[in-house]
């Protein structure tokens, strides 16, 4: 799990899953998912599949063991006395409903008004993707990159806007393909000042 967890998440995770299963043991449990869904584990294009599934969840939940710190730990100093907006618009990603355990897609737009240094704008991808690939809702994931960005970097503000599709409505449930939900988040300067969020909506949405 992440190293980077405070003692009380730490704990909270624990209470949940306190020992990951064995590669076997993920494997029968896909093979009982897919017996479930009224399939036959055994045929010969599913017999393959449990491990398969095993190997791909290493790969779409790899935030688990990755640190938001580590990601942001270099900042830069020298940068000419910039203090205006720095902002990574349409960066894409790709999570997992933690209520349904079914993909949901889409943009994330990170800003943020610098005061002690700037990180590489790559880390701002980074760390969309440790949050993201990690069972989660979408206000979680704003609310957790926000904050992430608030703890390591200290700056002035930081706004976080996200549009995605849930495809546990566009494919069950009410099933309403194309239907975005957008959540958003401020801190800081973004929070205080209507202008400055004003500023933020204007360049995210500037062609």
């Amino acid at each position: 799990m992440d190293a980077c967890l405070n003692k009380n998440s730490k704990a909270e995770i624990a209470s949940v899953a306190p020992v990951r299963p064995s590669p076997e043991e993920v494997e029968a449990a896909v093979k009982t998912l897919i017996a479930w869904a009224g399939d036959n584990p055994e045929r010969e294009g599913m017999s393959e599949t449990p491990a398969r599934v095993a190997k791909s969840y290493q790969e779409l939940f790899a935030g688990y063991e990755q640190c938001p710190r580590k990601i942001l730990g270099k900042v830069f100093t020298e940068i000419g006395g910039y203090d205006d907006i720095v902002l990574v618009k349409d960066i894409p990603f790709y999570s997992h409903c933690e209520h349904h355990m079914v993909p949901f897609f889409g943009h994330v737009h990170i800003a943020y008004l610098p005061l002690e240094g700037v990180v590489g704008l790559s880390k701002l991808v980074r760390l969309t993707n440790v949050f993201a690939r990690r069972f989660q809702t979408q206000e979680n994931l704003t609310a957790q990159i926000t904050d992430s960005i608030n703890e390591h970097l200290n700056p002035r503000g930081v706004a976080v806007l996200i549009e995605a599709e849930h495809m546990c409505m566009s494919m069950r449930g009410v099933r309403t393909p194309g239907a975005t939900t957008v959540t958003q988040r401020f801190s800081g300067v973004f929070a205080d000042d209507s202008s400055e969020r004003d500023r933020f909506f204007a360049m995210v949405h500037q062609k």
